[in-house]
């Protein structure tokens, strides 16, 4: 298998099971749950609209897949970018925490909008925090992912 791609799946499956952790945190410390199904619920809804909110297993099975998709697109197209931008691999770290910023713009000013999830306001305290969870989650385990593979084959 290719090599590349093993590092794209392996970055998008760390970074994907980072994220769902971290919300999975981030809601128990909130309401003192502690159902993943109703997260990934609530991913499938950007799909099939509030009637997967009351979804069983296949709205779980359907949001478990809609997550780490887009953890993996994210991991593929950071593959696809980082060797188009020469200092991506001067400061790994810098890197990640830029592409965390990006990754959550991305999901909150374009995926989520246009998705069927219901909206909800911006706030500045929930936009840092989960900012913070992307950059921690996907920018810097992807970054620093991407540059022992293209360290390797330079």
């Amino acid at each position: 298998m290719n090599q590349k791609f093993i590092q794209i799946l392996k970055a998008g499956l760390i970074a994907g099971t980072m994220d769902i952790l971290a919300a999975c945190i981030l809601v128990y410390i909130r309401t003192g749950s502690t159902h993943l199904t109703g997260i990934l619920k609530f991913i499938a809804s950007g799909v099939f609209g509030k009637t997967a909110l009351d979804g069983g297993g296949p709205m779980v099975f359907a949001g478990l897949l809609f997550h780490y998709l887009i953890a993996g697109i994210f991991a593929a197209f950071f593959f696809w970018i980082y060797p188009r931008i020469q200092i991506a691999s001067k400061n790994r770290l810098a890197t990640g925490v830029v592409y965390g910023i990006f990754v959550w713009c991305v999901m909150n000013l374009a995926v989520v909008p246009l998705s069927h999830v219901v909206s909800r306001a911006i706030t500045l305290s929930n936009a840092l925090i989960n900012t913070g969870i992307l950059i921690i989650c996907i920018g810097i385990p992807v970054s620093y992912i991407a540059h022992a593979y293209y360290r390797k084959i330079a």
